[in-house]
């Protein structure tokens, strides 16, 4: 399959995902001032999940265009990283219905653990299938940002049961840590399209 093709597969799959998304934000019944500040918790879980389905769409993006080749396990990692990603707006829609619990705020955890997990599987095959020399391996370095997210969000998950709000705002520390521009790959492109 040609790399083009997957991209737009999975660019069509994150649309959607975003799309179901702002479906699950419902008019208010009544007019007023406080019918609005009701949907206050299903918006802010709304962003929150928008950013981090952005960041996923934007780092995909970019990791998919420092490929040369796709192989079938490159394949069923990305599906993989989609089906994690595809229950994000279930886990959304229940914390912004129920005022960020702590169940449903576990559950958005333990999504986002699992979506972490398989970028970096798919991470890790693309290296492996392009070799140790490949502009993603040298784009990554150490990549510390990559190790942190596993861990902050199982302290976030732990958290959950004991605060909510500071479960959310381990979530929201790792979405600001990833929303911080990651120029690393796109200096190696541009490096290694002047090169040619």
């Amino acid at each position: 399959m040609n790399k083009n093709r997957l991209e737009a597969f999975s660019d069509g799959v994150l649309a959607i995902i975003l799309t179901i998304m702002v479906l699950e934000i419902k008019v208010p019944h009544g007019n007023t001032w406080a019918d609005l500040l009701a949907l206050i918790p299903v918006f802010l879980s709304y962003v929150l999940s928008f950013i981090y389905i952005g960041i996923y769409w934007n780092n995909h993006h970019h990791m998919l265009h420092s490929m040369t080749h796709v192989n079938g396990k490159i394949l069923w990692a990305n599906l993989h990283l989609l089906f994690w990603l595809s229950l994000v707006p279930f886990a959304t829609g229940w914390i912004g219905e129920h005022h960020f619990a702590q169940l449903p705020m576990a559950l958005y955890g333990f999504f986002l653990l699992m979506a972490g997990t398989a970028y970096y599987i798919l991470q890790s095959l693309i290296i492996k299938s392009q070799g140790p020399n490949s502009i993603l391996k040298k784009a990554i370095g150490k990549d510390y940002k990559g190790m942190a997210s596993p861990i902050l969000y199982i302290i976030g998950i732990t958290v959950s049961f004991y605060s909510v709000w500071m479960a959310g705002a381990v979530y929201a520390f790792v979405a600001l840590m990833w929303l911080v521009p990651d120029k690393r790959i796109e200096r190696m492109l541009e490096h290694s399209e002047a090169k040619h």
